[in-house]
Order: C-alpha cells, then structure tokens, then sequence
C-alpha cells in the first residue's frame, strides 16, 4: 500500500474512533511512525486529508448510486441496495457524527455532500419508481418524494443517533427503519412480505 493510501487508513480509523475534531495530523503522524513532514508531503494540512477521505468514500459509493436502468431487480435485491450503501457510511462515519459543523468549517466538502445528496435522493426516486411500475407501490409522487427524504434523513443520521443513545452504529438497525418507512407505501402483500423480511432482518443482529 502507498504511503498516501496507509495515511488515508490511519487517519479515517482515528477519525471514526475519536472525531476529526479530536484528532491532529501530528497525531495521525506519530500513529503511523513517519514525520510530520513525510505527512505534510502528501497532504498540506487536516482539510486536504479529510476532503481526501470524502472523495474516496464518493468513489466507493458510485456504483451503488448508477445502477443500470435495465436492471431486473428482484424485492430483495433493494435492501441489498440499501445495505451496502450503509455499510459504506459506516466505514467513513466520522462525516456524518457532525457533518454540518464539518461542512461549515469545510466549503469544499460542503458542496460535495450536497452533490453526494442529489444523487442519492436520485436514486431512491429511481428505485421507487421501479416498484411503482411494477405495482407494488400505491402512494402519489408527492408522497414518494416526502419519502425519499425521509429515507435520505435516516441514511444520514440514523447511526449517529445509535452512537448519541450510547449504543453500538449497527447497519442492519438502518435497513430496518427504512424498510418500515416504505412498508406503508406498498400493496398488502408486498407490505406484509417487507414487514415480515424487515423483522427477521433485525432478528439476526447479534
């Protein structure tokens, strides 16, 4: 692994256990052995580092957001959608633990969320849609809208909220949530399907 990429790993593990607030690049420096200046070579300060994580966590999360318009998707198969996606926030949960004070501090990685945001929110109507045309969904568009905001407020602060009531971020609670958030929305079977899918889906938590 290069240099740059084992500073991005040690950063982002002390990031997610302390904060980016808590953390230096001095600190991140003495962690991985190597000086302040081989650091400061490859990234000029904690902002360059932290911008460094956030493009790398868009790059891992891309193909989760283009998935193939001609895809046949089976039910389950939007839950899987849902899962990685989580499993992707938690791996670089630091942003989201105080994503507007770190948005405010940094302008750059301010505007690349609320890109990060708009396809998102993209997707989820896309996929929504699907179900819609293949009549397992009854709401209205207006409804289907308030809905992918919904799930889009859950993606981001769900975890942070487990961490807040001192418990441990678990993606499959995540899934959960937003598997009941659109039970509502479905037909009867399709619903009772999701509901029974979404209680069996927590009960495999450890």
């Amino acid at each position: 692994m290069k240099t740059r990429d084992r500073i991005l790993e040690c950063a982002l593990q002390l990031f997610n256990q302390k904060g980016e607030p808590n953390v230096s690049t001095m600190e991140v420096a003495n962690e991985m052995g190597i000086s302040p200046g081989n650091l400061y070579y490859h990234f000029h300060g904690k902002e360059p580092l932290v911008l460094g994580l956030f493009e790398r966590f868009q790059n891992e999360l891309a193909p989760l957001l283009d998935p193939p318009a001609d895809a046949q998707l089976k039910p389950e198969d939007y839950w899987l959608f849902l899962h990685l996606i989580i499993e992707r926030m938690a791996h670089y949960r630091f942003l989201f633990q105080d994503l507007s004070n770190l948005a405010g501090r940094l302008p750059k990685l301010a505007k690349g969320i609320r890109n990060l945001l708009t396809a998102l929110k993209r997707t989820l109507a896309s996929l929504l849609a699907r179900l819609k045309a293949a009549g397992q969904l009854v709401s209205d568009t207006q409804a289907l809208g308030q809905l992918v905001e919904q799930i889009t407020m859950t993606l981001l602060f769900s975890l942070d909220y487990q961490r807040i009531l001192d418990r441990e971020g678990e993606v499959r609670v995540v899934v959960y949530q937003i598997m009941m958030l659109v039970a509502p929305h479905l037909l009867l079977p399709a619903r009772q399907a999701t509901e029974r899918f979404a209680l069996k889906y927590l009960d495999d938590i450890d």
